[in-house]
């Protein structure tokens, strides 16, 4: 058996859904389209994306021995639906179970030590989404998927419910046929975007993103963008339930992690509300929604209409 194909079957023991193979290098036209978006200032806030731009295009900035970039993706989706009654008040369906931070990077982790088990002298990192790297562009190139029109990346097999991982290595492994790009004509995400963030297909302007000014932005929300938030509490989904791969493709995941955590999907806004600094750490450990900050999730409940306590 092949080293690529023993790497993919233990990835698949450990609990990642696919798993494609890319060759290391420079990534073109990926790196100068990440400038040109930059400039125009879609990155809103996220500064980071600027000061390690030209790392991201280039893995061997990372890893100077690089020769293969392995690209692990997680079914996250879970059959669970949002609650109807009381306020529409809901959250990203990424975020109702365990930080996948943790979910995928523990697993990662050990996929890693099991290469290094198995290939003495090998070297490399790995991320889950915490390092200069385009993952969505290395997705593509390993055949994991493409990135759709809402940016998101769109697999055959599980739609665009899959978180990424990679592992940058200095083993020669053979690559995967990348994607091939089967958005189509379709432009339902565009459309269906309540804040009209996705300015052209496959370009999304975070500034004007649910998803983006409900967790990373810091301070008020624009008002012209806040009238349009649309009952997202944290992240917001659009753009991925009406996407026709979504709709035909999605499975369940089998990882218990996923699982709505209770009262995530009929939210007690009252409590939520009256919540302290420390009471909101406590209530959503090891969940996504910390990333928002309780300054944040206050800020986003009182757009709701339901005012948070400092």
């Amino acid at each position: 058996m092949r080293d690529g194909e023993r790497i993919k079957r233990k990835a698949a023991e450990l609990g990642f859904s696919l798993t494609g193979i890319a060759q290391a290098g420079e990534l073109h036209p990926e790196g100068e389209l990440l400038h040109e978006w930059l400039d125009r200032g879609y990155a809103a806030g996220m500064n980071w994306m600027e000061k390690r731009a030209e790392e991201r295009g280039d893995v061997r900035t990372l890893v100077p021995q690089a020769r293969s970039v392995i690209v692990v993706a997680m079914n996250y989706y879970t059959l669970s639906v949002h609650g109807t009654e009381g306020p529409a008040t809901r959250i990203s369906r990424y975020a109702w179970g365990e930080d996948y931070h943790s979910v995928m990077g523990e697993r990662l982790f050990q996929l890693w030590v099991w290469m290094r088990e198995e290939f003495p002298g090998v070297e490399g990192r790995w991320y889950v989404d915490t390092g200069p790297v385009m993952e969505k562009a290395w997705a593509q190139r390993a055949g994991i998927g493409w990135p759709g029109k809402h940016t998101n990346v769109i697999s055959r097999e599980f739609g665009s419910w899959v978180f990424l991982g990679v592992i940058i290595s200095s083993l020669a492994l053979e690559p995967d046929a990348p994607a091939v790009d089967r958005c189509g004509t379709c432009t339902r995400c565009i459309d269906a975007c309540p804040t009209a963030a996705i300015v052209d297909p496959y370009v999304l302007d975070a500034g004007r993103c649910i998803s983006y000014l409900t967790i990373e932005h810091r301070g008020p929300i624009d008002p012209d963008v806040s009238g349009g938030l649309d009952g997202w509490l944290f992240g917001c989904d659009v753009c991925q339930d009406v996407c026709p791969w979504n709709r035909k493709r999605a499975t369940a995941s089998p990882l218990a992690e996923f699982s709505p955590r209770d009262g995530f999907l009929h939210p007690d806004v009252q409590a939520w509300r009256e919540m302290t600094g420390d009471e909101f750490v406590a209530q959503f450990a090891g969940s996504p929604v910390l990333r928002a900050k309780h300054a944040g999730f206050a800020r986003n409940l009182a757009l709701l209409g339901m005012p948070g306590k400092a």
